[in-house]
């Protein structure tokens, strides 16, 4: 495996059994590929999903899993964009967590769209999947949580990786760092 070019992140979320942007948490996704695409706000990253080939909506489910899996090999974290969609076991989403845990020994970057300030990350389980509950219960997976916020996204990928992973199951900044953004 070449650990150079896992420098990827592989963001996930519910697609909401619908190709409808506006009606899936696919519009938080777009929202970060147009922070990173606008000139006047300081935010980059490397999308794991723009270095493989595109898959279509009629793609086979197996076309899909092999693009899937060549994204998370290039990847060094996985954001999970959270939201009250998540929890639903439908898609892909668990099957993305498991090979994210289980095959590449991804951290998970938990961001929590539409909270200011996330008290107890434990008190939003309700929002986590399936599979990501089973694996922070068990002790299997490296997770931080944050709210969705531009700064504190940037902040995490910058922060954690396969090769520095958070130091708890469930991780959360210290109230420095969030003073440290005015929040």
């Amino acid at each position: 495996m070449n650990m150079a070019y896992r420098n990827g992140i592989y963001v996930a979320f519910n697609g909401c059994g619908t190709t409808d942007p506006t009606e899936s948490d696919i519009k938080y996704f777009n929202l970060m590929k147009a922070w990173a695409e606008n000139e006047d706000i300081d935010f980059s990253f490397s999308n794991s999903h723009d270095k493989t080939y595109a898959v279509m909506d009629d793609s086979l489910k197996s076309t899909l899993k092999a693009r899937l899996l060549e994204r998370m090999r290039n990847s060094k974290s996985m954001l999970l964009i959270a939201t009250e969609n998540s929890a639903a076991n439908r898609g892909m989403l668990n099957w993305e967590i498991e090979q994210a845990v289980e095959t590449y020994g991804l951290p998970i970057i938990v961001a929590y769209a539409g909270w200011n300030k996330i008290p107890n990350p434990y008190n939003l389980q309700t929002w986590w999947p399936r599979r990501l509950q089973e694996y922070i219960q068990n002790d299997i997976v490296k997770t931080i949580h944050i709210e969705f916020k531009l700064d504190l996204i940037k902040k995490t990928i910058d922060d954690f990786s396969f090769v520095n992973q958070p130091k708890y199951t469930v991780t959360t900044y210290t109230n420095e760092v969030y003073r440290q953004f005015g929040l």
